[in-house]
């Protein structure tokens, strides 16, 4: 049955809605699981499950269409590059962005030769290497980050480091443990500083 010469319904929806199932189980993994109970960070939770979602459903889309897969890689390719015009993303980050985009061209992209097994083991693969990578080669504390704009541009100087550290935490009530000085602004004698601090042993 059709309108506008266009299907009201056709077995692929069943096909698309299981995908979308076993997509976004490991999305959750990777993003709340994985990604988040490191990093902390609520920023990116919004972007990386829409844009994941969006690319599944766009990549999809385009294999109904029997485009090319390498314009298909190219139009992912697209959203993987984006940089925010408030701040660059971190290296991190982008490598989870690259990640969430990724397994969503994986499991919606899979035609006929690949089984379910192979989507499942391929999900499955991606999930266990951030796991070892996270849980197992980077143990360093996880600190977190403040961007404050200083005004005693004395105490930036290397000599005064432990001199700004001190009227920082005092500011601040954090114990701070390391402090980058970005760019001064000498013409209002303000300086743009970041500071890290162990959020959960305060």
């Amino acid at each position: 049955m059709e309108f506008l010469d266009i299907p009201l319904f056709d077995d692929d929806f069943y096909k698309m809605l299981f995908r979308f199932v076993i997509n976004t189980i490991f999305l959750v993994v990777i993003i709340r699981y994985i990604y988040y109970v490191k990093a902390r960070n609520k920023n990116y939770l919004f972007t990386y499950f829409m844009i994941s979602t969006i690319v599944f459903f766009l990549c999809f889309t385009l294999k109904k269409y029997e485009l090319d897969l390498g314009m298909a890689l190219g139009l992912f390719a697209i959203f993987g590059i984006i940089r925010y015009r408030t701040d660059p993303i971190p290296i991190k980050e982008m490598t989870y962005l690259f990640v969430v985009i990724g397994v969503s061209v994986v499991n919606s992209l899979a035609n006929s030769k690949m089984s379910y097994a192979e989507i499942i083991g391929s999900n499955v693969v991606i999930v266990i290497s951030l796991l070892l990578l996270e849980k197992l080669w980077f143990q360093e504390k996880l600190l977190s980050t403040k961007k404050i704009v200083y005004e005693k541009i004395e105490n930036i100087k290397p000599e005064n480091y432990h001199l700004l550290n001190i009227d920082l935490e005092k500011r601040t009530g954090l114990k701070i443990e390391k402090t980058i000085v970005k760019d001064v602004d000498f013409l209002k004698d303000t300086a743009n500083i970041v500071i890290y601090y162990d959020e959960y042993n305060q």
